[in-house]
């Protein structure tokens, strides 16, 4: 699938996801996106903010129609699709904390939220990356787990990569994107907690849940939530 047309562009908007919604429901073509230099309630996974000095990330949503059955590794896809547009842009080296979050350096750089009608047919997936955010700008509760792409970066150019790889990702087969995932996975070995438990990490499984071994009992699967490393706390989560 190819984004990046028609684009709906705002100065300012409450959400990106919030508006292509709307024009999901009003019958607009999958590849739609819409961007915003800043918006007033973008929100990520567990109900958070997504806080960005205007004019300083991508603040995205594309519209992806028809959703079909071959999309279910979709919430996999698309954060490996954000990584690979970060390297093409910048020096750095990208991994993913599952299910979701894009890390440098063990710091956030970029989120995905991924909002599914499957009874509509359609998706929209809201992706939020830091592009030339200074340290500084950064409000001061997360400016040790934040991280931007770098000042010399720019959003437009970061914009067309996403597009670019995201047309890639959302097309390829299950067993790519597994791949992709299982060599990009931050969280593969890691002590984690969560609601109800804490584990070691064993990687993914082929529907894309966490694996997470308890002892020396068989590995559980966990479905996309609320997963926390248990060591230095200071690392984004």
């Amino acid at each position: 699938m190819k984004f990046g047309e028609p684009r709906i562009h705002y100065m300012v908007c409450d959400s990106t996801n919030i508006n292509a919604r709307d024009l999901a429901a009003t019958g607009f073509p999958g590849g739609t996106i819409v961007t915003a230099d800043a918006q007033s309630e973008g929100r990520g996974r567990e109900d958070r903010s997504w806080i960005a000095k205007a004019g300083t990330s991508v603040l995205y949503s594309a519209l992806l129609r028809p959703l079909e059955g071959r999309h279910r590794l979709l919430p996999l896809a698309v954060p490996i699709a954000v990584a690979e547009a970060a390297e093409a842009v910048a020096p750095v080296s990208c991994q993913v904390k599952w299910p979701n979050d894009v890390w440098i350096e063990g710091r956030k750089c970029a989120g995905v939220l991924i909002e599914a009608r499957p009874e509509d047919g359609w998706a929209v997936i809201g992706v939020g990356i830091n592009v030339n955010t200074a340290e500084q700008d950064f409000p001061a509760e997360i400016r040790k787990t934040a991280i931007s792409l770098g000042a010399e970066v720019d959003v437009p150019t970061t914009l067309a990569a996403l597009n670019e790889r995201l047309g890639h990702w959302v097309d390829a087969e299950e067993k790519e994107v597994l791949e992709a995932f299982r060599r990009r996975d931050a969280l593969d070995g890691k002590d984690v907690s969560w609601d109800g438990g804490e584990g070691k990490v064993q990687g993914i499984d082929d529907a894309g849940n966490l694996l997470v071994s308890i002892g020396s009992a068989k590995p559980i699967a966990l479905g996309a939530g609320e997963v926390h490393l248990k060591v230095d706390p200071n690392r984004a989560d």
